[in-house]
């Protein structure tokens, strides 16, 4: 996966949690995106396949809401802490693999959950036609990404356009509010849902 080598995402472990998007330590950051997600989920009980997991904090919230979430990253490192925070919780497992070609169950997900690695993949239309093909009928894949200051990352009419081709309907949310990352933020970030 990625522009970054496994080696490289498993040296990023450490320090991953750090950003406050990341690791959700402060409450209202958390409480923020427990709100957008269940705004933008069907209602629990569902199945949600978060793709590029990293040390699972999405599938962690997701999985204290009633969900089933299986947690998938290609860093060794991001799955073992993944699953050290996990301990204790029912209804969430986490496997190292690749997000782009995720080894999961086809046609069996309500939701097909992916927080800034589609920007990352070498071939990001190929990713969508494969995780659409993880869902069940009526499913939905649900992005967050953003075009960072950085320089990287996708547009959000490049995500919409990617949605699109792949035979979905995109539905576009932009998220500039401080509260989801932490700080104000000046780069472009947003919310896409495929249907």
């Amino acid at each position: 996966m990625g522009r970054l080598s496994r080696a490289a995402w498993d040296a990023e472990a450490e320090a991953f949690d750090d950003e406050p998007d990341h690791g959700l330590r402060d409450p209202v950051v958390r409480e923020a995106w427990r709100a957008l997600l269940l705004s933008v989920l069907p209602e629990a009980p569902g199945r949600v396949a978060d793709l590029g997991c990293g040390t699972g904090t999405l599938a962690l919230l997701l999985a204290e809401e009633g969900y089933v979430v299986d947690g998938v990253d290609f860093s060794p490192e991001m799955v073992r802490r993944a699953r050290a925070k996990a301990t204790g919780t029912t209804g969430v497992t986490f496997v190292v693999a690749d997000a782009a070609e995720p080894p999961l169950t086809p046609a069996t997900y309500d939701v097909v959950l992916c927080r800034h690695v589609l920007w990352a993949l070498p071939d990001p239309a190929a990713a969508l036609a494969r995780w659409r093909g993880l869902l069940a009928p009526g499913g939905r894949v649900v992005l967050i990404e953003g075009s960072w200051s950085t320089g990287a990352g996708l547009t959000a009419d490049e995500t919409v356009a990617l949605v699109e081709g792949s035979g979905m309907r995109a539905e576009l949310r932009r998220l500039p509010e401080a509260v989801y990352w932490g700080r104000e933020i000046t780069d472009e970030r947003y919310l896409v849902v495929g249907a």
